[in-house]
């Protein structure tokens, strides 16, 4: 029985090793909020002994954000500092790979004004536009890594005692990224090959259209012929391996920016910067979204949408069987990285240029040309459930199922 020391050790390491992958003499950046110290420790010295010539640190506060959006006038928030955004930019453009250790930001946007929650996400979006779009293009290794709070903990198990509460979140969080298990590296690359083989079966079928039926939901996904599925691990520009994010379930590509109609809802909550945006429910017409509800969050999902032109289509499709462990868990995480993992998903805003046979290195003409979406923001939304049917529609106009309540027909 591994003790937590152990178990916390082996998460760094599969952050460091696996998720980044990080190289000799490369340059690491981690982003962590000062509650999760101690991993980033551990991290750290996996990230040195990896080789890394040097970890910088970028840290948050969910705290000290939610003083900042509360009492800043909204010309400060529209005001992103420059220094930062361009060290970032500076980083990535040499090559550094990139630790982001979150946490849910639970109660984070409480009692603050969507109007200026929107204004600060946006103004850091536009700041942090070319950062960003090095990772989504694949350009530098990237991972993706949560860390619970004593809040998070509690409300994903009200009633208990904080203690037992972090306690059991700890355990589910080993038990789903594969920590728990005798070596969770090897797990991890038999894992990435299972999600390797959906992928090539989906890359085989070439599918011109989905076709999704349940409750609240029929919607149509058209895709271009260059389109292609990705997921489990990625290639970086430099040729290394690196998992994006920890866990990861989904295999995923981008929908053709007008070939997308009808009408979805969502079957988990969305947390949002903090705020949790319940029982959304999208209509889309020629791939733009005409109609948007939601029963909670409703102010702030329409800020989200009229971000820019390309928030208001979207950027990804990914599918997720319900019989994957983090469904089967019973659990909801309030978290996209884990929830997304969870259940089939779409995601507004910017589509990955790397699902385009070619697209990392096509010009942003030449991606609008096939179809991708682009736009400061990326935002998944959940989907699935045990009553999602998906169809697809072959190259030769023949449908047949992909999905049968929930889980994988192929």
């Amino acid at each position: 029985m591994k003790t937590f020391a152990q178990k916390l050790e082996k998460y760094a390491d599969l952050a460091v090793n696996v998720g980044a992958n990080v190289q000799r003499g490369q340059e690491v950046i981690i982003k962590a909020p000062v509650d999760a110290a101690e991993l980033v420790r551990i991290v750290t010295e996996k990230a040195y002994e990896a080789g890394a010539k040097r970890v910088f640190f970028n840290w948050t506060d969910d705290r000290l954000d939610h003083l900042r959006l509360k009492y800043a006038a909204e010309d400060v928030l529209r005001d992103y500092p420059a220094w930062k955004a361009a060290g970032l930019e500076t980083l990535v453009q040499r090559g550094a790979a990139c630790i982001d250790i979150r946490t849910p930001g639970i109660g984070i946007t409480d009692g603050i004004d969507p109007h200026k929650l929107a204004v600060d996400q946006q103004t850091e979006w536009k700041a942090l536009n070319t950062y960003y779009d090095y990772r989504m293009s694949d350009r530098v290794s990237w991972t993706i890594l949560i860390y619970p709070t004593v809040r998070w903990a509690k409300k994903m198990f009200p009633g208990k005692i904080r203690e037992l509460a972090m306690k059991d979140l700890w355990n589910v969080i080993f038990k789903m990224t594969r920590i728990d298990l005798e070596d969770p590296i090897q797990a991890w690359k038999d894992h990435q090959k299972n999600l390797a083989d959906k992928r090539s079966v989906l890359n085989r079928k070439k599918y011109r259209k989905l076709h999704y039926q349940a409750p609240g939901t029929d919607l149509e996904i058209a895709f271009d012929p260059a389109a292609h599925w990705d997921g489990g691990a990625s290639i970086n520009s430099r040729g290394t391996r690196f998992v994006a994010n920890i866990p990861t379930e989904e295999v995923y590509t981008l929908p053709m920016k007008t070939g997308v109609n009808g009408t979805v809802t969502s079957t988990k909550p969305l947390n949002y910067g903090g705020t949790l945006i319940e029982k959304l429910s999208l209509t889309f017409r020629d791939g733009r979204i005409v109609q948007a509800n939601a029963e909670k969050g409703q102010d702030v999902i329409r800020h989200l949408i009229d971000t820019d032109e390309g928030s208001h289509y979207l950027g990804e499709v990914a599918l997720v069987p319900n019989d994957s462990p983090i469904s089967q868990s019973g659990l909801i995480f309030y978290t996209t990285l884990f929830d997304e993992n969870a259940s089939c998903h779409l995601a507004i805003g910017k589509a990955y240029p790397t699902c385009l046979d070619g697209g990392a290195e096509m010009s942003g003409k030449e991606l609008e040309a096939h179809g991708a979406n682009n736009s400061l923001i990326h935002v998944d939304f959940m989907i699935g459930s045990g009553r999602l049917n998906i169809d697809g529609q072959t190259e030769t106009g023949a449908w047949e199922a992909v999905f049968r309540n929930g889980v994988w027909a192929l």
